[in-house]
Parts: structure tokens; C-alpha cells; sequence
């Protein structure tokens, strides 16, 4: 069987090579940073230009730490202007490649399997890659590193190590190659899947590289790490088993909806509840939009960094899997209330809708009697305004979705310590720039 030729492509300091090219400046020779200022000097850069980088400026950097003698562009995020340069760049993608041989890993980076397209386009693995990155170039203005592999982990590994030393930005690598190339490289950390907590463990035992985690008997990695010492093991030696087949027919045996923010301050308990309704208010949304319900709901507070204190977390569970607000959220409010220190400053908030399933696969996606709304105490009329407050949810949905998230509220939204009126103006914590 011939070996598979699989692509990693990263578009090069994504966020701010877009904002470079949407103001007519070459990202490569540009100072240029994408923060929000108005978070203060202690905003976190979201990146930083490949020049900045050349300055020994780390890409994650907060703006207070980048020299003051450094003459920079500052450039608020616009997470949509972002998302829609993706989506042209996957538009490109798709011109050469179908859809089933392409994994977007995030908005900046991608797997392609170009296996059975290498003969038709009479290219090698890297011929193609530099059509690809040519292409991408020219229509964007956006410059993509790329790493090529025989399995998916070393095309990874080619382009998050080797790739961004390469003049042409794109490095190659096999089973071979790799234990040639990387096996004595350090640190571990910088091999996709190795965190600092793994990497300190393996330490503690003398294990530094690739070459000692393979040379190292099984059997004691596997008494270290369990299961995951099997995927530890593998990718020391360069080997991967899942294909992008075997990504695209996974399906998870569980499904869960999460929602998440860090405050911009600390809030007390009162404000803490305010913002645990409003997330869990669009969560119930999302479960409408989605067709969807629940059969229980996790909480996690997270304290003020001052503190040092552990967080307090909690589960409400319902007879019957719900997606109705009016039964979830007093539900969640009352466990909020038993569970969170109402003595503590409050930083952090997710909330975790656990086992989701499709509405319609749930026998019992009903009220029950057990779930009343606002006392009802017929189980009749409770069902019936069941159904009302899902219909007036739908109807939520589609102003929603015509008019602007902002275009319908609820009192609580303009209380002054609520979050939803802004956080709706952002796609993914920070500024759409819309």
C-alpha cells in the first residue's frame, strides 16, 4: 500500500497578517499587534506580526511587556473579519480538494489529505502544498506555513517544529525522517500532545526526548499514564493510526453544550447570579435553535485570583430531558444559590448542559409532572405552558437571527452588572468588529 501524503497548513500570525493586508501593509516587515486596549496594558496580544516575533516577542504576549522601545500598530480584534478570510481560504481549499479529505483543525489551520488527488493534479505532496499556499497568497494576502506528513501527527509535527525554520515554510517528514530529525529535540513540549504537566512527569524519571520515551519499557509508561501512554507511545516513534477518514465518521457516544467567560472584575454573589441567569437564558436558546435538551446542568464558579480558592461547582438534574427556560433556569439559580460562597468575589463562570440528545429522539422531551412552571399544579396545564414557552422561545430565536442578537432583551440584560448586551456583540470573547 503507498504511503499517505497529508498536508497541515497554518495561516501565518493569522489575525494580524489580516489586519495588515486590510491596511495595505506587508505583514512580514510590519509592527503590528492585535489587542484590545481598552482591556488595559494587561490585555493579552492575540498575535503579534512575524517581525515582532523577530524581536523576541512572544505571540501571546501582554501589551505591557512588549519593550517600550518598540514603535508598534495596535489593532483592535474583529473576530468576524477573521472568520469570513477563513472562509475564503477553506473556499480556495475546496477548488482542489473535496470536503470529506479536509479537517479544519481551527480558524487559522487545516489538514488536507492529498492522496488521491496527486496523480490527478500530476503534483508531489509538495508541488501541490505550494499551490495551495500560492493561491492563498494571492487572493488574501496571507502568507501559510505547511507541514507534510505520511500520517496526520507528523504533518503536524513537521509544521509546528521544523516548517517555520524552512526558507520556503514548508518541511516534510516520515517515520524515518522524523526519529532522524526529532528524536533527540527538545523540549517535549513543543510536540503536539505533550503538555508541561506531562513533560514534568517524564522529567522526574530522566526522560527528556522522543528517542527515551520510545527506548522506555511500555509497561511503566503505561503505569505513569494509563491509557494515554498508548498515543504517548505511538507518536514517539512517528506513528499515528487515525486517518481523516476516521475523523469524519466519528460520533461521540455523549454530547454536552458549554458556556464560558472570565469577568472583567470581580463581581459579589448578587452580580454572579445575574450572570449565571443570562448565560443559562442563552443556553436554553441554543438548545431551542439546536433541537435539543438536557438532562442536567453543571455549574463552576471560579473565584477572585486573589483568593487562592478552590471553586465551588454543582450539577441540577431534571426528570426529563428539557430545553425550557422556565423550568432550567430557576433550577440553575437555586443551585447557584447552595452551592457558591456568598462571601467571595466571583471571576470565572461555565455552565455544562450534560448528556445532550435531539429533542425528537427523547420519548420523554416533555414536562412532567414533577417539572412544574411557576406552580402549576395540573400536569395538563403545565404541558400546555410547556409548549407556549417554547413557541415564545422559537419566536426569541427568529427575531434574534433577522434583527441582530441585540434586538430583543430582557430586563435583566440592562441591569449594570450584566454581560449579555456585550458579550453578543463578540464572537468568541472578543470584539466581531462589526
Amino acid at each position: 500500500m503507498n504511503e499517505r501524503a497529508y498536508i497541515c497548513i497554518d495561516l501565518k500570525s493569522f489575525y494580524a497578517s489580516v489586519e495588515c493586508v486590510e491596511r495595505g501593509l506587508d505583514p512580514m516587515t510590519t509592527n503590528l499587534v492585535v489587542a484590545d486596549p481598552e482591556r488595559s496594558e494587561k490585555t493579552i496580544c492575540l498575535a503579534i506580526t512575524p517581525s515582532m516575533k523577530a524581536l523576541g516577542i512572544k505571540n501571546r504576549c501582554r501589551l505591557f511587556e512588549i519593550p517600550k522601545g518598540v514603535d508598534y500598530i495596535i489593532a483592535p480584534p474583529r473576530m468576524q473579519k477573521y472568520i469570513d478570510y477563513s472562509a475564503d481560504i477553506y473556499e480556495i481549499y475546496l477548488r482542489y480538494i473535496s470536503k470529506e479529505d479536509i479537517h479544519i483543525y481551527s480558524v487559522d489551520e487545516a489538514f488536507l489529505d492529498l492522496t488521491s488527488y496527486l496523480t490527478t493534479y500530476h503534483m508531489t505532496a509538495k508541488e501541490m502544498a505550494q499551490m495551495l499556499m500560492s493561491v492563498i497568497l494571492k487572493e488574501t494576502g496571507v502568507r501559510a506555513t505547511c507541514g507534510i506528513g505520511t500520517n496526520l501527527y507528523l504533518a503536524k509535527i513537521a509544521l509546528d517544529i521544523t516548517a517555520k525554520h524552512s526558507e520556503d515554510f514548508i518541511s516534510e517528514l516520515t517515520e524515518a525522517s522524523f526519529k532522524i530529525q526529532l528524536w533527540e529535540h527538545r523540549p517535549l513540549t513543543d510536540f503536539w500532545r505533550i503538555g508541561k504537566g506531562t513533560a514534568r512527569t517524564l522529567a522526574r524519571y530522566g526522560i527528556q526526548t522522543m528517542r527515551q520515551i520510545a527506548e522506555m519499557d511500555e509497561n511503566f509508561l503505561y503505569e505513569l499514564f494509563g491509557i494515554d501512554a498508548e498515543l504517548l507511545i505511538d507518536h514517539a516513534w512517528g506513528r499515528e493510526p487515525v486517518t481523516m477518514a476516521d475523523i469524519k465518521g466519528y460520533r461521540s457516544k455523549s454530547n454536552c453544550l458549554s458556556s464560558g467567560q472570565v469577568l472583567m472584575r470581580d463581581y459579589d454573589f448578587d452580580e454572579g447570579r445575574l450572570i449565571v441567569r443570562e448565560m443559562m437564558d442563552l443556553m436554553c436558546l441554543d438548545l431551542v435553535d439546536k433541537k435539543l435538551v438536557t438532562s442536567s446542568v453543571t455549574i463552576y464558579v471560579g473565584y477572585s485570583n486573589s483568593l487562592h480558592a478552590d471553586p465551588s461547582r454543582g450539577t441540577a438534574k431534571f426528570v426529563v430531558p428539557t430545553s425550557v427556560d422556565r423550568i432550567i433556569i430557576p433550577a440553575v439559580v437555586a443551585l447557584y444559590n447552595r452551592t457558591v460562597d456568598k462571601t467571595k468575589m466571583i471571576r470565572r463562570v461555565n455552565i455544562t448542559c450534560n448528556q445532550v440528545i435531539d429533542a425528537d429522539e427523547s420519548v420523554s422531551a416533555q414536562l412532567s409532572f414533577f417539572d412544574q412552571i411557576e406552580g402549576q399544579s395540573s400536569e395538563n396545564n403545565a404541558a400546555e405552558n410547556s409548549d407556549k414557552n417554547r413557541r415564545v422561545q422559537k419566536a426569541v430565536l427568529d427575531i434574534k437571527k433577522k434583527y441582530g442578537k441585540n434586538s430583543i432583551l430582557k430586563g435583566m440584560n440592562f441591569e449594570t452588572s450584566a454581560m449579555t448586551r456585550e458579550r453578543n456583540r463578540q464572537i468568541g470573547g472578543h470584539k466581531s468588529g462589526e
